[in-house]
């Protein structure tokens, strides 16, 4: 039944270094609930997301995938949102419709416009020019972000709440390191991102200290 299904602690299915896995790992901290990982190695065996078994759970074969309330969700925004609208705790969202709507601007510039350009699978395809396809996207992307969040920012992405743009904007800009981009014409960004590096639930969702993260990762 529904009422015991809420006793049984969410599953996570994503992977150490995916930051779509990352954002929903932040919003479980954040919200202060309980929740185990089944990780999925993007890179062994070909791919554990291509199998049979994972595409079952999402039939677009990419993490994360959560099991809570005896459904499985996937897509990281909309675990978050079901997240928000279920359970008590901090709100990712803002009450004030205009503050709700920048964050969701932040959020889909992100989601839409910079992750889907350089997750893996993306750039398997590229080939050889992985690195510059990477930091042309990323750089695009922020070029665009930066002089929105000048307008948005207080301590966090919008106002002095942290909320659902600063769950999408911490592993971007993890992703936008590795890939070696000059962060220097980003200042509003390179603050925000030490400011909620700071934070417990940002740190102990980081992908140097996930269940599956490998040992030379770890720190």
């Amino acid at each position: 039944s529904a009422s015991s299904a809420r006793f049984i602690k969410p599953v996570l299915h994503g992977y150490f270094r995916s930051s779509c896995s990352w954002r929903v790992r932040i919003a479980f901290a954040l919200k202060g609930i309980e929740y185990e990982q089944a990780p999925v190695n993007l890179i062994k065996d070909g791919g554990q997301q291509l199998t049979d078994q994972f595409k079952a759970l999402n039939p677009m074969q990419q993490v994360p995938a959560v099991t809570i309330d005896g459904i499985t969700l996937s897509q990281s925004l909309a675990i978050i949102q079901y997240i928000e609208e279920t359970r008590a705790g901090p709100h990712l969202l803002p009450a004030d419709p205009k503050q709700r709507a920048q964050v969701r601007i932040i959020c889909d510039i992100i989601t839409s416009g910079i992750q889907p350009l350089q997750n893996l699978y993306v750039l398997q395809k590229i080939g050889g020019e992985k690195m510059q396809w990477a930091q042309h996207f990323i750089n695009r992307g922020f070029e665009a972000l930066e002089p929105i969040l000048k307008q948005t920012a207080g301590t966090y992405c919008v106002g002095n709440e942290i909320s659902m743009a600063d769950i999408c904007l911490v592993p971007q800009v993890y992703n936008a390191e590795r890939f070696k981009v000059d962060m220097s014409p980003f200042p509003t960004i390179r603050r925000l991102n030490q400011t909620l590096m700071e934070i417990e639930a940002f740190k102990v969702s980081h992908p140097s200290c996930q269940p599956d993260t490998p040992d030379d990762m770890r720190r």
